[in-house]
């Protein structure tokens, strides 16, 4: 069996140099390693911790159909904030008296081999209920826009999963990996998703994963595909069937002598990837592949962690009822347009976020400023993505809901993390 070493040096490239020429091989002192699977990592690591996690539920086992979100590959020209301004360029690129080279230029748009715009508008045009397929699209964290989700439109529509998110639903937004980044990569949504939603690395692109798969009985082929995918017979097929392994029901079942429902498991597990305990344990091995979830065998810890993990989802879907009550308000009177958002702290208090010279939103803490979901910040990322645009009240409004939600969100997390180390204890 081969034997692996390793040995490391950081500093300044003057120096590595410097040691470099003072050392060879036989002078360097060289720790044995131990690479393990699945990865084989050439580094030093705790093989006792690597067992004890690979022993968790990988979140591709747990949740057997899911795919990264869409590509558009013209963001510009086919998602908006506005839906009649979205509607407004659509109804230009129908249009059969405005040349294509105009259309070309005006909205910056290009073609590829599988694109070209003469064909595409003469399909739109055909297509007399275009309208109806413009819907909202989670495009970075909180962040929701309108999209025309149209096979012509978009390059890569995933609607095998997508679909799933046009009826009452919910699905968990993860990264395959963190590179570059520390893993904070756990969103909620009820939309349609865009690929780079939570990083944005590519290297790092969003899976979503949807809680239920609504099938339909005339589609033999994606039926068979499903079926596949959960392990289960055509018979027992209805409308709505939960994406979950089967296997994880009766795993319960033996645990806790209880039924668990679909909803309980998807809240444990968003709340288990909203500890802080758990990321900085499993840092390592959830820089480097989908992330895996332990499940407790007490199922009072199981129903007190799904209970804050859909406080969590309420938060994030801006659905709670404690946003009724903001943390924050927007005092001054002006145009409204952001311009170079940034934080400020105030004299008193808490700080202020500036989005021009005279505005601000206020009783901001610097944690929630900082507050990252995925790769971004979220409270900067979102007036970055409005720069130079005049904020409507309801953006106002969302704005609010936002910093408060981060805000609650620090409580919650805080809460969780007291119930997952009992969770390890009972592992």
């Amino acid at each position: 069996m081969a034997k692996v070493y390793h040995s490391e040096i950081f500093g300044l490239r003057e120096t590595k140099y410097d040691w470099l020429n003072k050392h060879n091989i036989k002078n360097v002192k060289w720790n044995k390693i131990y690479p393990s699977r699945d990865f084989y990592l050439f580094m030093p690591t705790d093989n006792k911790l690597a067992n004890y996690y690979y022993s968790f539920e990988k979140i591709t086992e747990i949740f057997p159909v899911n795919s990264v979100g869409i590509v558009t590959a013209r963001d510009k020209f086919v998602i908006d904030f506005d839906r009649k301004k979205l509607e407004r360029r659509l109804e230009d690129f129908r249009n059969p008296k405005i040349d294509d080279e105009i259309l070309k230029q005006t909205y910056d748009l290009s073609e590829n081999k599988s694109w070209k715009i003469n064909e595409q508008r003469e399909k739109l045009r055909k297509d007399f209920d275009w309208k109806d397929s413009i819907t909202k699209i989670l495009y970075r964290p909180f962040d929701e826009r309108w999209v025309i989700y149209n096979d012509d439109m978009v390059e890569r529509t995933r609607k095998e999963i997508m679909q799933n998110l046009m009826s009452e639903n919910i699905a968990l937004i993860t990264s395959r990996m963190t590179k570059g980044e520390t893993f904070k990569h756990a969103q909620v949504t009820d939309k349609i998703t865009e690929v780079i939603c939570v990083s944005p690395k590519t290297s790092n692109n969003g899976f979503v994963f949807p809680l239920y798969l609504y099938l339909k009985k005339k589609d033999k082929k994606k039926t068979s595909y499903i079926q596949m995918m959960m392990f289960e017979p055509e018979a027992e097929y209805q409308t709505r069937q939960p994406n979950i392994n089967p296997s994880l029901f009766e795993e319960f079942k033996k645990s806790y002598k209880k039924d668990v429902t679909p909803e309980e498991i998807f809240y444990y597990i968003y709340a288990v990837l909203y500890s802080n305990t758990y990321r900085t344990k499993y840092v390592k091995f959830l820089k480097i592949d989908f992330p895996r979830v332990p499940f407790t065998k007490n199922y009072k810890l199981f129903i007190q962690l799904g209970k804050l993990g859909k406080q969590l989802a309420d938060l994030h879907l801006l659905k709670s009822e404690v946003l009724d009550k903001s943390i924050s308000e927007f005092p001054i009177e002006g145009n409204n347009k952001v311009e170079k958002p940034h934080f400020g702290y105030a004299l008193r208090g808490n700080g202020k976020v500036w989005i021009n010279k005279e505005q601000y939103f206020d009783g901001i803490k610097e944690e929630v400023w900082q507050y990252q979901i995925g790769g971004y910040q979220v409270c900067e990322k979102w007036l970055k993505g409005r720069k130079e645009k005049t904020l409507t009240l309801e953006e106002i409004q969302t704005y609010c809901k936002i910093v408060t939600a981060l805000s609650k969100t620090i409580e919650v997390q805080i809460e969780i993390d007291k119930y997952y180390e009992s969770i390890e204890k009972s592992l």
